[in-house]
């Protein structure tokens, strides 16, 4: 099944605060949508599907500069604060580059989302929930 960025961005636009999450992911894969990653310095995303498909999102907002050490305290309690609807997605993108998350992946098989330092190191790994 091939899935569109306009689609995708549809299912996006439901998505108020992180609290929205798990019914995004539930549309991404009735999509097709199989994994994706983001890249916390300009937003942009690139989408994967059945068959090798991949199509990318141009970046989203202005370029911020990730931190060069990881705060992973700091990031999980900002990550609690915005699953539970506190923050909006720019600022959840902000405060990943403060306490230096350079890009998170989400496998839809696994059920999983994973961050990751500048230097491709995972840092966090959480189950999705639904």
């Amino acid at each position: 099944m091939m899935f569109t960025l306009e689609q995708i961005k549809t299912a996006h636009a439901k998505v108020k605060s992180g609290a929205d999450f798990p019914n995004y992911i539930q549309d991404l894969i009735g999509l097709g949508v199989v994994f994706y990653e983001t890249y916390v310095s300009d937003g942009h995303t690139t989408y994967y599907g059945a068959n090798d498909y991949q199509i990318s999102a141009a970046p989203v907002y202005e370029t911020l500069i990730i931190a060069p050490e990881t705060n992973l305290l700091v990031f999980k309690k900002e990550l609690k604060a915005h699953q539970q609807g506190q923050t909006d997605y720019l600022t959840f993108c902000a405060d990943c580059a403060r306490s230096g998350i350079a890009k998170w992946t989400m496998d839809m098989q696994k059920k999983t989302c994973t961050y990751y330092d500048r230097s491709g190191k995972e840092m966090l790994v959480e189950k999705i929930p639904g």
